[in-house]
């Protein structure tokens, strides 16, 4: 005679009660958990400043993060695939140098300026893919060289000084071009009182959602990142699609750029070396958002809103702005927190 052992494995409706609740809530802090902290955020600068309710504040946060928030969509773009851009700060400075050579210096109009630019972003995700794709170099370290060739090369490209308009050229002569009124209207420019750069950042990031989360092409770039080795056995173009990501997150930076050359008005040297810390801070900020545990297009954007309501609601309250890398890095570190710790805790 014969027994057999029951193998059934005991589900959540079979814990104790205690230990249900125990993992609802934490279930429940895992998915909402950072949405709760950025409104509750929200409400504090808001009930606690004035001035921080104030409709023009709240657009003037999110034109501050449009370019971070556009950055970190190209970087999101990588990140699906597995990888990560370090290069993007770096592209968007390159699209600020572009845009003043190409109006200043070489008097063309704004249309110009960005065809320019977005081809030089093109070019960047291109010499990334090529590394990457191509010679097999890691990701994080290809970019890594992108970025210090792109950084050394736009000063070479403008013998290392900032374009301004009416410049004295190295050969003596002076600039004839100036940064168009069109072309400024791109970062100072509104429609309906919202401004320009706000709903090129809202309307990317529609376009980025529907593109990963809607095509196929979104479908296939995640399932690389999850599986490159199945995906390649399923018949994927593994190396095309990462290639795609990049050039992608190249043309991305690119129109990040375009803002930035609008906002300050000249070609500077130093511009979108602050950029990069912030792009990737808002793409890996949005993998804690829902749950998710994986890069993804809104969670990016509430990451970027986010960073644009703690700087704006400390800058109000007069706190220094060391003060403010300080917290923006606590957050960081929370949602990866909230990314890698808790969610593998939720799926043990």
């Amino acid at each position: 005679m014969t027994t057999t052992q029951s193998t059934e494995v005991p589900t959540q409706a079979a814990l104790p009660p205690a230990t249900s609740a125990a993992v609802r809530v934490q279930n429940a802090v895992i998915k909402y958990g950072f949405i709760f902290v950025t409104v509750a955020l929200f409400l504090y600068f808001a009930l606690s400043e004035g001035s921080f309710r104030e409709s023009a504040t709240l657009l003037d946060t999110l034109r501050y993060v449009s370019v971070a928030a556009i950055l970190g969509l190209g970087v999101t773009f990588t990140m699906a695939v597995g990888g990560m851009d370090m290069s993007v700060g770096a592209v968007a400075g390159l699209g600020v140098s572009v845009a003043a050579q190409t109006m200043v210096v070489l008097n063309q109009v704004g249309t110009v300026a960005i065809l320019a630019v977005l081809a030089a972003g093109a070019v960047a995700g291109l010499l990334n893919a090529l590394l990457i794709v191509v010679l097999k170099i890691p990701d994080m370290l290809a970019t890594l060289g992108t970025m210090f060739v792109i950084q050394g090369g736009k000063l070479i490209l403008v013998d290392g000084q900032s374009i301004t308009p009416g410049m004295t050229m190295s050969d003596g002569s002076t600039a004839p071009g100036r940064f168009t009124e069109g072309f400024l209207k791109i970062d100072r420019g509104t429609v309906l009182g919202v401004p320009i750069s706000v709903l090129i950042f809202g309307g990317l990031t529609v376009a980025a959602w529907v593109f990963l989360a809607r095509t196929r092409w979104g479908r296939v770039l995640y399932a690389i990142g999850a599986n490159p080795e199945a995906s390649r056995l399923a018949g994927i173009r593994v190396g095309a699609h990462r290639a795609l990501a990049y050039v992608v997150s190249g043309v991305l930076a690119s129109v990040g750029g375009l803002i930035l050359a609008s906002r300050i008005g000249q070609g500077d040297v130093s511009a979108g070396a602050s950029q990069l810390l912030e792009a990737v801070a808002v793409a890996l900020v949005g993998t804690s958002v829902l749950g998710r545990g994986r890069p993804n297009v809104w969670g990016t954007a509430l990451g970027a809103v986010l960073i644009g309501v703690i700087t704006t609601g400390l800058t109000i309250k007069g706190l220094p702005y060391y003060t403010q890398d300080v917290v923006e890095g606590a957050v960081l570190i929370l949602a990866l927190v909230f990314s890698f710790t808790l969610s593998k805790r939720r799926t043990a």
